[in-house]
């Protein structure tokens, strides 16, 4: 009898202690089984929009300064990278042979002039000579003849004559001595502008042929501390976008991989009509200048370029992992959003009709008394047609803004309808939606 009072009494104890751990424990198992979910906040604050692109980075001039002498370099003044002045020396070609014209025209010239002197001589003896001939026939004419008067005048036009020539002569080897002394400047490679060396393609000793073509001897950047031009291939679907950040003039920063902690800023300069076409791909050539003051950018350096196109201040916006989630369980979403998931929400949508087209019809088509439409009819009709047309293109892109996201309440998940605008690199902003600083939308599942 005992025995089974101590087992009765055994059975009473556990089933107590089962009655009274039923429920943690059922609400423990129930909790192990609910998902962990990874959430990320919801912030406000500043977005801007931006458009990545990739560029190459130019001088703005490129100078080629060639020769326009032949003949052997005997110096060399200056070599790669060398920052020179306008009018700074920076190569000799050998000016042997143009010395030698120089004196030679020089000879020329001084031989000229001299005859120069010695025509002025003879034109003043002829003129002596006439003088006096025209004083004596004053004093009687059978003195001279008309014929020895005659030779008289004849030799002093020939006299007057030749001074001219001899005149241009002088002329003419003036001009020949100024060639000389020219083609003996030009032995002396000058640089035409203030800039930096970037290429030198001759070597002390190398002989220089220009008669047929003009060799190029350095190609010299002007101005490569106060201006550089980066020159981006900028898709046609953002051009738009990018004429607009021209006129607003705001500012690009881009990035080279020379200086990776380094972020340097430039404005848009210009936007150039020539398209490329590349697979069916049609990009434009977009030009930003730039200040290089430390020449830490050097030509053909690639540049990853950001243009700011749209900024807006003071919104709300949510992390791009929060609009990429999607419940992978229908059982865990909550009974109303449950519609996002099965499609019937999409098939609904779908099966939506456009405005009816018998009702356009019958307000439009007014009809006069023969039965034609009329031109005001017409013009009514392709009004509202447009209007259709603008409507349905509106809610399409409205459509396509709206996204849903997701938060974890009441052991449930439950969507939140927004709509969004542009994307950042990590948040997109949301134009409008029951969203407030600080919620947390589920990105994944733990």
């Amino acid at each position: 009898m005992r025995l089974w009072v101590k087992i009765l009494a055994s059975v009473g104890v556990l089933g107590l202690i089962g009655g009274i751990s039923y429920q943690p424990l059922s609400n423990y198992i129930k909790q192990r089984n609910i998902p962990k979910w990874e959430t990320a906040e919801v912030i406000r604050g500043d977005a801007k929009r931006i458009i990545t692109s990739t560029g190459k980075i130019e001088p703005v001039l490129k100078v080629s300064i060639g020769s326009f002498v032949s003949g052997p370099i005997v110096k060399i003044n200056v070599d790669f990278n060398d920052e020179v002045k306008k009018g700074d020396l920076l190569a000799i070609v050998d000016p042997l042979l143009y010395q030698a014209a120089v004196d030679r025209d020089e000879a020329s010239l001084i031989t000229r002039e001299s005859e120069v002197i010695r025509v002025e001589a003879q034109l003043q003896l002829s003129k002596n000579n006439l003088l006096r001939g025209e004083k004596l026939r004053q004093k009687n004419e059978k003195y001279l003849s008309d014929r020895e008067m005659d030779g008289l005048r004849a030799e002093y036009d020939v006299q007057k004559a030749l001074l001219k020539v001899a005149q241009a002569s002088v002329k003419q080897a003036q001009a020949q001595l100024n060639n000389s002394k020219t083609n003996l400047e030009y032995c002396n490679i000058r640089s035409p502008v203030d800039g930096v060396v970037l290429e030198r393609k001759i070597d002390p000793g190398q002989t220089l042929a220009s008669q047929f073509q003009t060799p190029v001897l350095f190609l010299l950047a002007p101005d490569l501390r106060k201006k550089l031009n980066v020159f981006a291939t900028v898709d046609e679907s953002d051009i738009g976008l990018i004429r607009q950040a021209y006129e607003k003039k705001l500012p690009v920063s881009f990035t080279v991989d020379a200086y990776p902690g380094e972020t340097f800023k430039g404005l848009i300069d210009e936007i150039r009509f020539s398209a490329t076409e590349l697979q069916s791909v049609i990009t434009y050539p977009v030009v930003v200048k730039t200040e290089n003051p430390d020449l830490k950018l050097l030509p053909s350096m690639t540049a990853q370029l950001s243009f700011e196109v749209d900024s807006m201040t003071d919104v709300v916006k949510v992390p791009n992992a929060a609009l990429r989630f999607y419940p992978d369980n229908i059982q865990l979403v909550r009974e109303q959003d449950r519609k996002l998931l099965d499609g019937s929400q999409w098939n609904r949508d779908g099966g939506k009709s456009s405005p009816d087209d018998s009702q356009v019809k019958d307000g439009s088509e007014a009809r006069d008394g023969e039965g034609e439409k009329t031109p005001e009819a017409s013009e009514n009709k392709e009004s509202k047609k447009s209007e259709v047309d603008a409507g349905a293109d509106g809610a399409e892109q409205s459509k396509k803004n709206k996204r849903h996201v997701w938060v974890f309440k009441d052991n449930q998940l439950q969507a939140i309808e927004i709509e969004i605008g542009f994307a950042e690199s990590r948040y997109t902003v949301v134009t409008s939606g029951d969203l407030e600083s600080g919620m947390e939308l589920i990105v994944g599942k733990k």
